[in-house]
């Protein structure tokens, strides 16, 4: 039997092999498939190669190629994007509508994820051989130095034996330095377009200066002496496939995506990582002189001046309009590093580690996962939305690298860096309202089974998309700042150690619940507190309609939605209403009042002055107030049935929460026996409470608030910014028109309900 050899695919040659799994057999046919399309935009009329195995007597027909039509291939490149391995069905479809055969379909795609390796392995390999020459120089001038030691004092030949193996050392490391200091300049002219003039020249190093540490930075954090100036390393592409969220269409990244290719010149991500790691490291340092502590040693201010001439511009120049923020803060949590970096380097994780701040995260591509089976050198883009719980915050939406770094044993970094990227006469997208500069977070081990977290927090954000009320507050990183990602912090794995422990806490009166019957509360709680954040951010985790309507107040924002099949809330449609108030009241005070089963009946119009009473408390936390609850209202008369409500409150150093919603008696029962709680139908309310403190609002942007006496009222000299948020059910029937009166029921719900506050704990 004669057997044609095949021809190498255009453009890949055999390299387009290299890395695939696959056995002789498979080789075979994927040589015998090219027949039936060529580098992924040719294809083949006529019978498939498996004819070619014709009789001895006759030769095999000459095959036609033709190329797809610019249609074709248009549509073939979009559904890549989406899916780069589509299924038996999709391929199908695709042939149907595109008028291919199914087997052109396959092995276009075949082809284009091969072309994609074959890319990725080249950049690879030339990073590879990056490093490789970069050792031989090191070796030469390590050669050089042995062979024509030079005397420190005279500055001529040296007598052999005289130069030490520290000096030659520290000559070896100068060349280094060196060298990743013309690497930095010339990825800085890359990115600014114009040379870098700013950085100090480098120092020489000798044996008298010998006590200049290495390391980056001062080392105020234990186990990171090791840590190098030069932090380049080679980075695991994995098998080569980029991962696309389907919740989620592929962001284009300011570098340039080639359709759906890789970037041209990946490196750039990787340089940039580089560089916010090696920033994010040395302002995490404890001693570092970056940071001014305040008189009474608490809080800290970045030092602008110092911040300049240690660092250049990684991302470019701060935006027109734009202000900064920088924050950092250091806390013990109940969790070993490598948990804590895993959870964050996944993003359904990472959103359910801080269900309050993150309102929507999606990864859009992995350029790294990894090597050695952990996240040592993964690196992503992912796109998230980070929120406030306030209507009157706008919802920053950022595009982002994460790079994670094992800096030692039991020492981890993880650093986030914006991709938006403004350069000399690039006006930044009307959508993006704020950019990170290179933030994130360092944690150790302890041998206490706890972590020391150190986090930075470092943003620039336009100040005109917020509310005049709230400008003080996130100017000063109480919004978004690193406390707040501190403290969310050690709440939930306080919490999450209390969930996995097998003893209850004493105040927990949980003794008829069974374990899945408590686990499935929390579930239903925490859903409900989502709901919640929801109804008052304006975010675009969940599908709200703003609504203008004249007599409602002008910082009340008013939504509505249209639940048709969603079982976790009654069907037709619901109203959102939701505003924030500035209380002289302190934080604490307010948060016991409003979480106070005995003192509801003062602010709750709904409960009717019914008394309420506890019948289930779930703790969530060694804090007194961080619980989940069901309250009863006792019914006035007898035809009056029992009112049932699920309430879940907690507070920390960043603010505090109290939701709430009736529920059913039938619904609630099967979840305390454990069933299924995704079908309990909730329209949650309740309050946010955050802390505002006297340096917060002395500032110019004093906005609609008294100064009050220290002492009074259970305040400091200060108060706190509080949030009502209701939702209600207008109409059973989906196709039901929203009145007016509706929308001013709500809005007078709110207004009444803060009157009630204030008149109960006697402020004005």
């Amino acid at each position: 039997m004669i057997r044609k050899k095949p021809r190498k695919m255009e453009g890949h040659g055999e390299m387009g092999l290299i890395g695939e799994k696959i056995d002789t057999g498979l080789m075979v046919r994927m040589r015998d498939d090219e027949y039936e399309s060529r580098s992924g935009s040719d294809n083949v009329e006529g019978a498939s190669g498996d004819d070619l195995d014709a009789g001895d007597d006759q030769r095999p027909k000459k095959k036609k190629y033709h190329r797809h039509t610019p249609h074709q291939i248009q549509e073939l490149e979009a559904f890549f994007k989406e899916c780069p391995h589509p299924d038996e069905k999709q391929r199908l479809e695709l042939s149907r509508r595109l008028g291919l055969e199914t087997k052109q379909v396959k092995f276009w795609f075949q082809n284009r994820r091969t072309q994609m390796k074959t890319q990725l392995e080249r950049h690879e390999n030339l990073m590879l051989k990056q490093d490789n020459d970069k050792l031989k120089a090191e070796n030469d001038i390590m050669r050089g130095a042995m062979a024509n030691p030079i005397c420190n004092n005279c500055g001529g030949p040296a007598i052999p034996g005289q130069i030490s193996f520290e000096e030659h050392q520290l000559r070896i490391d100068n060349a280094r330095l060196k060298d990743e200091l013309n690497r930095i300049c010339a990825l800085a002219n890359k990115f600014l377009g114009r040379p870098l003039s700013s950085l100090p020249a480098p120092m020489l190093l000798s044996s008298s200066n010998s006590g200049l540490e290495l390391a980056v930075g001062r080392n105020g954090i234990g186990g990171l002496s090791s840590i190098g100036t030069s932090l380049h390393m080679g980075l695991d592409l994995g098998d080569g496939v980029l991962s696309t969220s389907s919740a989620m269409p592929l962001i284009k990244p300011p570098m340039g995506l080639m359709g759906n290719e890789v970037p041209v010149d990946r490196s750039m991500f990787i340089d940039l990582a580089l560089l916010a790691m090696d920033e994010l490291i040395k302002m995490a340092q404890t001693d570092s002189p970056l940071w001014i502590k305040s008189l009474d040693g608490g809080k800290e201010t970045l030092n602008y001046e110092e911040y300049k001439r240690t660092f250049s511009p990684c991302i470019g120049s701060k935006p027109a309009g734009f202000v900064t923020e920088a924050t950092r803060d250091t806390g013990m949590v109940i969790i070993d590093s490598l948990a804590l970096v895993e959870t964050l380097m996944d993003t359904g994780r990472w959103k359910d580690m801080f269900p309050c701040m993150v309102a929507r995260a999606a990864t859009i591509d992995w350029i790294s996962t990894g090597s050695a089976g952990i996240r040592n050198g993964a690196l992503q883009v992912m796109h998230a939305e980070l929120q406030v719980l306030s209507p009157l915050v706008s919802v920053r939406q950022l595009k982002f690298l994460r790079f994670c770094k094992q800096q030692a044993e039991g020492v981890w970094a993880v650093v986030d860096v914006s991709l938006d990227i403004s350069q000399e006469g690039t006006n930044v997208q009307p959508f993006v309202n704020c950019r990170k500069l290179p933030s994130g977070f360092v944690v150790q081990d302890l041998p206490n089974g706890y972590s020391k977290v150190t986090w930075v927090e470092h943003s620039e954000y336009d100040e005109s998309c917020i509310h005049q009320l709230y400008r003080s507050f996130i100017s000063a990183g109480m919004g978004f700042g690193a406390q707040r990602w501190v403290a969310t912090l050690q709440r939930r794995c306080e919490f999450l150690a209390i969930l996995m422990s097998s003893s209850i806490p004493n105040e927990d009166q949980t003794a008829v619940i069974s374990s899945a019957g408590r686990s499935s509360m929390l579930k239903l709680a925490q859903r409900m507190t989502d709901n919640f954040c929801s109804g008052v951010c304006a975010s675009t985790a969940r599908n709200w309609d703003n609504l203008h309507v004249g007599n409602v107040g002008e910082d009340v924002r008013v939504m509505t939605r249209k639940n048709l099949d969603d079982p976790g809330e009654p069907p037709g449609i619901v109203l959102s209403a939701a505003t924030s108030v500035w209380i002289p009241v302190a934080q604490p005070r307010l948060f016991d009042f409003l979480r106070d089963d005995r003192l509801r009946s003062e602010w709750d119009i709904l409960s009717t002055g019914r008394p309420i009473q506890e019948m289930v408390h779930i703790a969530k936390g060694h804090k007194q107030g961080n619980c989940v609850s069901l309250l009863r209202g006792s019914p006035t008369n007898a035809n009056e049935n029992n009112m049932l409500i699920l309430q879940e409150t907690w507070s920390d150093a960043s603010g505090s929460v109290v939701v709430y919603a009736p529920v059913d008696i039938p619904s609630i029962n099967v979840v305390m026996g454990g069933g299924d709680s995704a079908y309990v139908a909730l329209l949650p309310s309740g309050f946010a409470i955050l802390p505002d403190e006297p340096s917060s609002y002395g500032g110019p942007h004093n906005f609609n608030r008294t100064m009050v006496k220290a002492g009074d009222n259970g305040t400091d000299g200060g108060g706190c910014l509080l949030t009502v948020g209701f939702q209600i059910l207008l109409d059973s029937q989906p196709t039901a028109k929203l009145t007016v009166e509706s929308v001013e029921t709500v809005n007078n719900l709110i207004s009444c309900t803060i009157q009630k506050i204030k008149a109960a704990l006697k402020v004005t």
